[in-house]
């Protein structure tokens, strides 16, 4: 395989990540956080809907950016330094995993403590194992905990990304960046 010559990501690419980007700070915001009888008020309702369909929908485009990932061209990387690099890569798959780990855990969590995934639609998802309460507590625990963590990596992800742009003045963030967005600073 030959060096990539192109200079950006190709727009399904972009779309796939900003929308990413923004379903998983939207679902931490409706996130409900706190103690399962908290959780699961009536009261809360709504707001766990839009939670699990957003998490649902952050789950099936990472799966769907993962497998694109692997057949789409990625822009030639921009030289930098090796521990720069290395750290890029390594955040980027830290965040890959984080992508799929927080929604899984999320459901696992909900149906071991014996609760369906319900979408915005209505639509529920029963559990299809046998309640394991602790377990799901536990899980539900480490869904809070890898969220924030996500949002924390997701930061660092977009410091160096501002860091590159406004004092290395190269091509990492326009890379990402929708072709308007570049036409409108012009």
């Amino acid at each position: 395989m030959s060096p990539s010559t192109t200079t950006r990501y190709s727009a399904f690419t972009q779309v796939l990540h900003w929308t990413t980007a923004i379903l998983v700070l939207v679902a931490f915001i409706y996130g409900p956080g706190g103690p399962e009888d908290r959780v699961y008020l009536s009261s809360r309702d709504g707001e766990r809907m839009i939670h699990e369909t957003l998490g649902m929908a952050v789950f099936a485009i990472s799966l769907l950016r993962i497998l694109w990932r692997m057949l789409d061209t990625s822009p030639a990387p921009e030289p930098m330094a090796r521990w720069m690099h290395i750290s890029s890569k390594a955040v980027q798959g830290i965040l890959y995993l984080l992508l799929l780990l927080v929604p899984a855990t999320a459901v696992l969590g909900a149906w071991f403590e014996g609760h369906a995934v319900v979408l915005a639609t209505g639509i529920q998802i029963a559990p299809p194992m046998a309640e394991a309460h602790a377990l799901g507590a536990t899980l539900a625990e480490v869904h809070g905990w890898l969220g924030d963590v996500i949002l924390w990596v997701a930061g660092l992800h977009a410091a160096a990304a501002i860091y590159h742009h406004l004092v290395l003045k190269d091509g990492v963030l326009r890379s990402m960046l929708p072709v308007s967005v570049l036409a409108n600073r012009k």
